[in-house]
């Protein structure tokens, strides 16, 4: 992923208001985020750990999204699967929810999607982060493909967002 900057992250959210996209806390250290790394730019809201967000590359154009997600619950502490990585962990996938953008948001409807509570999919996918033993399936698939599902499945999850 091409490094990006904060305004070209506030301008591409799909599912938010500007005024909300204008006041949502983006990362401050932006340069210092492994680009080369990432399928997409995750991160929590440092002031709103509820809040989520999620930036990628579609059809070449930067595409945002803001998520939430319940507080911490004791079904947490389970071993659960993110479904766009299939990184296994304990307590460390959350059900992350977007409004759906447009008129559907304005309806209220919303998608959500189990999803590494870090937003680090990219990382644990290539071996950066890891998420202890058992995290990651045996799988005969290469890094390549492995990260195309995980682009694949990022990009299915916005699909229904703007759908």
């Amino acid at each position: 992923m091409k490094p990006m900057t904060e305004q070209e992250i506030r301008a591409a959210f799909v599912n938010c208001t500007k005024g909300e996209a204008k006041r949502l806390s983006v990362p401050r250290d932006l340069a210092a985020r492994p680009w080369d790394d990432l399928d997409y730019l995750g991160w929590r809201d440092p002031q709103a750990p509820d809040r989520g967000y999620l930036v990628t590359v579609l059809d070449g154009r930067p595409t945002a999204i803001a998520l939430r997600s319940p507080g911490p619950a004791s079904w947490q502490a389970r071993r659960s699967m993110c479904s766009m990585c299939l990184t296994a962990h304990t307590g460390g996938v959350s059900l992350m929810v977007a409004p759906k953008a447009g008129k559907a948001r304005q309806q209220g409807n919303s998608v959500g999607a189990y999803i590494c509570s870090d937003l680090a999919c990219s990382l644990y996918v290539r071996g950066k982060k890891d998420a202890g033993a058992g995290s990651r399936p045996q799988e005969s698939l290469t890094l390549e493909e492995k990260i195309e599902r995980t682009v694949a499945n990022v990009a299915a999850f916005l699909a229904k967002v703007t759908a």
